[in-house]
Order: structure tokens, then C-alpha cells, then sequence
């Protein structure tokens, strides 16, 4: 007798799963938590929010490992599908730092400042950046977070390489040197911000260069744990040198990571640079 169940097909006809409800009402409760958070100094909601989507993605991709590791749906097919997912969501990330850089940009060459000529009014371009900030020196911690971001380029690529050779320990060693990297980078911008002489809300400079820098941080650290959850699967042994999709995305994410901080460098950092604190 024939098994009804068998697959006859290369796609995946994923179950019912309760995780994209439980991640969307988990994101929800986050933001409307960060709205009472700004206006009346309330952090539970966003706290609580934010562990409901953690647990959520959690068991999802947790789901989904055991779906390509174990069942065996991940297929060439759904592997290509998984790509071209990945590709287009590194797409959408690149438009989202686009609007940040384009609300830098659009201040550094619109800000004017207002003079009385007489009875007349007259804008005149002003200085970018604006009088009284002193901005970062771009050629000391921000010079080291570059070097810690291109070797952790390396890094991983050497992991990736290693991988695809069936090097298991080199996978390790460099992953590991990699998230390390990553947390060195972490602690360095947080300590830059600690330090720095402007504020978030000191004025359109201020702002713009936080956004910025603070959401390529924000995305560091997500690229860490991703790489770190890599890092777990690699000691147990889940890739193989054929088939390690998940390894793969967290490399382009990273290398995006990269790509994002070397354009905020020389553009923000260096082409924004005015009187350096300090000096």
C-alpha cells in the first residue's frame, strides 16, 4: 500500500503555526508601549511587548530549523525561496537607512539661520554642522568600530569558507572571534554616546546623527545574536557543507551591517565633522 503522506513535491506546505500571530501582537503592545513610554514615563508595556515578540521569534525560527534540520522540508527549491526572501528583506533594510540619511542630508543643505537687515528677514545657509555642537573626533573610536566591523567581515567570511570545506572547528573559532567583535563594537558606541558633548534632542544634528548611528547599532546587535545563534548551531553540528542557509544569512546581514557603517562613516562622521570635542 502507498503512503498517502508522502511528499510528491520539492515545496514546503508549511503548518498552521501560532507564531505570526504571537510576534504581531507581541510588536504591537511593543510600540504602544514605547508611546506611553515617551509621553507619560510608562516602560512596562514596551518591556512586556518586547519579551512577547523575543518569544515569539524564538519558537518560530525554532520551528524552522527543525523543519530544515530534522524533517527534511528545506528542499532546493524552498532553500531558493528562502534567498530570495532574505535578499528582499536586506532590500527593505537598505530603504530604511536610506530615509535616515536622506533626513541628514536634507538638513546639512537646507539649514539656514534668519538675520534682520533692517525691516527685512534674510536666510543665509548656515554652518553644518550647526554652530556650538562639537562632534565626534571620526579619527579615534569611530576609526577603531571601523576596523572592528571590516575584521568582522573577515572573520565570518573566513567562517563561511571554512564551512564550505567541512572545516567544523575553524567554523567555530571564527564565528566566535565574530560575535566578539560585534559585542567590542557594542560597547564602544555605547560608550561614545555616553561621552558624546550634544544630546538626542539638542537640535536637527543631534538628532539625525543619533537615528542614524543608533538603529546601525540597534541592527549590530541584532546581526551579534543572529551570528551567536549560528555559533550554537555550528558546536552541534547542524551545517553541512551544502546546506547551511542560516549561516548564509547571517553573513549577508552582516556584511550589510558593514557596508551601512562604512557609509556613516565617511559621510556623517568625516564629511560631518566640525569642531571635535576635546580639541
Amino acid at each position: 500500500m502507498s503512503d498517502s503522506h508522502a511528499v510528491e513535491h520539492d515545496f514546503h506546505l508549511v503548518d498552521p503555526s501560532p507564531w505570526p500571530l504571537v510576534c504581531s501582537i507581541g510588536a504591537f503592545t511593543m510600540m504602544f508601549g514605547l508611546v506611553m513610554l515617551f509621553h507619560f514615563d510608562v516602560s512596562w508595556v514596551a518591556i512586556l511587548g518586547g519579551a512577547i515578540v523575543v518569544y515569539g521569534a524564538y519558537s518560530w525560527w525554532g520551528d524552522v530549523i527543525e523543519e530544515g534540520e530534522h524533517q527534511g522540508h528545506h528542499t532546493p527549491i524552498v532553500q531558493l525561496g528562502l534567498r530570495y526572501g532574505m535578499f528582499l528583506f536586506i532590500i527593505s533594510e537598505v530603504m530604511f537607512f536610506v530615509a535616515w540619511f536622506w533626513a541628514y542630508f536634507n538638513a546639512s543643505v537646507t539649514s539656514v539661520e534668519q538675520y534682520e537687515v533692517g525691516k527685512m528677514v534674510s536666510d543665509i545657509h548656515a554652518a553644518w554642522p550647526p554652530a556650538g555642537v562639537e562632534t565626534l573626533d571620526p579619527w579615534h573610536l569611530p576609526l577603531v568600530n571601523t576596523l572592528i566591523l571590516l575584521t568582522s567581515g573577515c572573520t565570518v567570511t573566513w567562517a563561511h569558507h571554512a564551512l564550505v570545506e567541512g572545516d567544523r572547528s575553524t567554523v567555530i573559532r571564527m564565528l566566535t572571534f565574530t560575535v566578539l567583535l560585534g559585542l567590542s563594537f557594542s560597547g564602544i558606541q555605547a560608550y561614545e554616546y555616553v561621552h558624546a558633548s550634544f544630546g538626542f534632542a539638542d537640535g536637527i544634528y543631534s538628532s539625525t546623527f543619533y537615528m542614524a548611528t543608533g538603529f546601525h547599532g540597534a541592527h549590530v546587535i541584532i546581526g551579534t545574536i543572529f551570528l551567536f545563534v549560528n555559533l550554537m548551531r555550528a558546536v552541534r553540528g547542524h551545517f553541512k557543507p551544502n546546506h547551511h542557509f542560516g549561516f548564509e544569512a547571517a553573513a549577508w546581514y552582516w556584511h550589510f551591517v558593514d557596508v551601512v557603517w562604512l557609509v556613516l562613516f565617511f559621510c556623517i562622521y568625516i564629511g560631518g565633522a566640525g569642531t571635535v570635542a576635546g580639541h
